[in-house]
């Protein structure tokens, strides 16, 4: 039938690859001096003279080994392709998921969930694909651009990977210093933070005019918060390029309290995060301390709102191995399932939520899930998490993970600590020598703080060394 040859053709490189040393020693008759060397330095030698390709059975004469070749992997990706909707998921999603090792949500695919719904679909995946795989390879941009216009997608999720290998190119060629490409790449894309970029490359090449106008557009209708903060730094600068008034910065209306800490340096298998809560917790009476940055908050979410977030709609599951659905970041993913959200978050007015995330920690445990650490989420911390966060703290940490999943899901302090005979907790960011609070950090803090949210910030310097 063809799907397998026998006795192929093959490379001094392939013969290599397939034999090991003794054998490489054995099939080209080496001198003892020359089998010391190593089998790369072997192959570096012996391609000097044998450059041409050989029948398997022509290169290790008299071997009662058989070499096969398949000679239908494309077919076989494609077909692997069709089923996951990816190339980097494969057979062994099967195996994994017999032997426990990975345990997957049960959703009810609808017939329509699939990933692609027609020949022309596979064929642009692929071939964005290999656009993809050549840029990686760093091959001449213009020609991948040009096989990238040559797609036009119209499958919204396809859009979304070619939007995003446009603006990885546009990023290339701003390396370059090719600005003039950069812009004219960056307004063929749309994923999020190209208009940004299109006005720093307008401002850094003197053309304030013009990345003013484009900032002032950005300011009507900001695609999310990162680009929120990005502006307001940026149209300071740009005013005072073009001789206009500049309101002053905004007075920070909070500051979120801090903590100063002089401690030993820790051995480089220790983070500072862990040496902290090791001090607060011993110096802290009736109160236990936790690292969990992201992962509490986010769990918390994930189990609460997990009907939600795996309920079958058209395009978001399409086969049993699926850790979140694929449009999990998407413009419209809170849009298209906001009865359901709604639901799960109007349980936080009542003492609902707490037997729902508890049912669905021991029911779901295991289970792959965008949200939840489950590494982390021992019943201890859960209870304490439970007894010590007010209902309206969570909803307001979830409406906000809500609004932006990409941005808002990262940027949580990274320890908490609670009281639970009081019932209240706090949460502790921790920033080392020279360290500097990130703006996605900073946005969480000042959100928390805007709701009377305890949180904190400690700034640890090494004891005896000045840091």
């Amino acid at each position: 039938m063809g799907w397998i040859e026998n006795d192929p053709l093959i490379s001094l490189e392939q013969l290599f690859a397939l034999l090991t040393k003794k054998e490489v020693v054995h099939v080209f008759g080496l001198s003892r001096d020359k089998a010391a060397a190593r089998k790369i330095e072997m192959l570096d030698a012996l391609q000097r003279d044998a450059q041409e390709y050989r029948l398997f059975s022509r290169w290790y004469t008299g071997s009662d080994d058989a070499l096969y070749e398949v000679r239908l992997n494309h077919l076989c990706d494609r077909i692997r392709l069709m089923f996951f909707g990816n190339l980097h998921q494969d057979w062994s999603e099967f195996i994994l998921s017999d032997l426990g090792v990975f345990k997957y949500e049960k959703v009810t695919f609808l017939p329509t969930s699939r990933a692609f719904h027609s020949r022309q679909d596979v064929d642009d995946y692929l071939h964005l694909h290999n656009c993809r795989e050549r840029f990686y390879r760093e091959e001449a941009l213009e020609d991948i651009e040009h096989e990238i216009y040559a797609v036009t997608c119209e499958n919204s999720w396809l859009q979304r990977r070619r939007n995003k290998l446009l603006f990885q190119i546009a990023q290339r060629y701003e390396q370059f210093e090719d600005w003039a490409s950069a812009v004219r790449i960056y307004k063929q894309s749309s994923y999020p933070g190209r208009r940004i970029r299109i006005i720093r490359i307008l401002e850094k090449n003197a053309h304030f005019a013009s990345a003013m106008e484009m900032a002032e557009l950005a300011e009507t209708a900001p695609e999310s918060e990162t680009e929120v903060l990005h502006l307001k730094r940026i149209m300071p600068r740009l005013r005072r390029k073009l001789s206009q008034p500049v309101s002053p910065s905004p007075v920070r209306m909070q500051v979120p309290p801090r903590l100063d800490l002089k401690l030993p340096q820790p051995d480089a298998s220790y983070s500072i995060e862990k040496l902290v809560r090791d001090y607060v917790d011993q110096t802290s009476p009736n109160a236990t301390v936790h690292y969990v940055e992201n992962s509490l908050v986010n769990s918390l979410f994930g189990l609460l709102c997990w009907d939600a977030i795996f309920i079958a709609i058209p395009g978001a599951f399409f086969h049993p191995f699926h850790t979140g659905p694929t449009d999990l970041h998407s413009a419209d993913f809170y849009s298209r399932r906001s009865m359901q959200f709604k639901a799960c978050l109007s349980q936080l007015e009542s003492e609902q939520y707490k037997q729902t995330i508890r049912e669905n920690f021991k029911q779901k445990a295991g289970i792959q899930s965008p949200f939840v650490t489950w590494q982390i989420l021992t019943d201890t911390l859960l209870e304490q998490a439970l007894s010590c966060l007010p209902a309206v703290h969570m909803a307001k940490w979830f409406e906000r993970i809500l609004l932006d999943i990409r941005s808002n899901r990262a940027g949580f302090p990274d320890l908490i600590q609670f009281w639970p005979q009081e019932g209240r907790y706090q949460m502790i960011e921790v920033k080392g020598p020279g360290d500097r609070l990130q703006d996605n950090q900073n946005r969480w803090l000042d959100y928390c703080m805007a709701h009377d949210m305890p949180v904190a910030v400690c700034y640890v310097q090494w004891e005896n060394t000045g840091e």
